[in-house]
């Protein structure tokens, strides 16, 4: 598996393992664009490994080569000194470092296919980390109207109402205890009414008996006829 593999693979298992605890969106947005973050600067570091492997095997190549053709400047002068063995031995020594050259050249190669692979790979990891921090701000926007517009529904639907039937209650409670008291106010004034009603017949049948006093006692009231004798 491939290090842009396993980077994949991390990414979707934090997003998913997010998903599954349900996480606040704000909070999880921010942490997926850590996480891209992180994994630009593993692949950018992964990238400079293998350009600094390709450039190495590219100095080996070249200093193989060097050294096969300072082997081969001292396989000619032996021979200008007519000393063929030294130069037989100069040569072989060339011959090594050409077969160090031909054994580098697939690793140079392949070194370099997998540094563009990889820095098209980052250059795609960045491409998307630009547009995750452009989108973040849009994409909490939506997810702060959606759990308004959610808590909305549940309103609508009955869901946490608790609080308004405590209220509706508690508004019917006071309206009976209103009723009650009116109630009580209407008994009062109705019994006050007819204790008026005695008091004002007993009144009135006071005043009438201290009138007739009054005139008797100033003889106006007229005398008492009495019965006449029976002859």
């Amino acid at each position: 598996m491939g290090l842009f593999s396993r980077i994949a693979d991390l990414f979707r298992s934090n997003v998913n393992d997010a998903l599954d605890k349900a996480e606040d969106p704000e909070k999880m947005l921010k942490q997926m664009v850590l996480d891209m973050e992180e994994s630009v600067n593993q692949t950018t570091l992964a990238v400079a490994n293998a350009m600094a492997n390709e450039k190495g095997l590219a100095r080996r190549i070249e200093a193989e080569r060097k050294n096969s053709q300072e082997w081969h400047e001292k396989a000619k002068l032996a021979l200008q000194a007519g000393n063929e063995e030294l130069a037989k031995a100069a040569l072989e020594k060339k011959s090594i470092a050409d077969r160090n050259v031909a054994d580098l050249h697939p690793s140079v190669e392949q070194a370099r296919q997998a540094t563009a692979t990889m820095r098209e790979q980052l250059n795609a990891l960045k491409r998307k980390l630009d547009e995750a921090r452009a989108r973040q701000s849009t994409l909490i926007a939506r997810s702060q109207a959606a759990k308004a517009q959610k808590q909305l529904a549940q309103a609508a639907a009955g869901v946490g109402t608790d609080a308004f039937s405590k209220f509706d209650k508690f508004e019917t409670k006071i309206e009976k205890l209103e009723a009650e008291a009116s109630a009580f106010e209407q008994l009062a004034s109705e019994n006050t009414a007819l204790d008026e009603q005695f008091r004002q017949l007993t009144s009135t049948g006071q005043v009438d008996n201290d009138l007739l006093e009054l005139k008797r006692q100033m003889g106006m009231l007229p005398e008492a006829k009495t019965d006449e004798p029976t002859p």
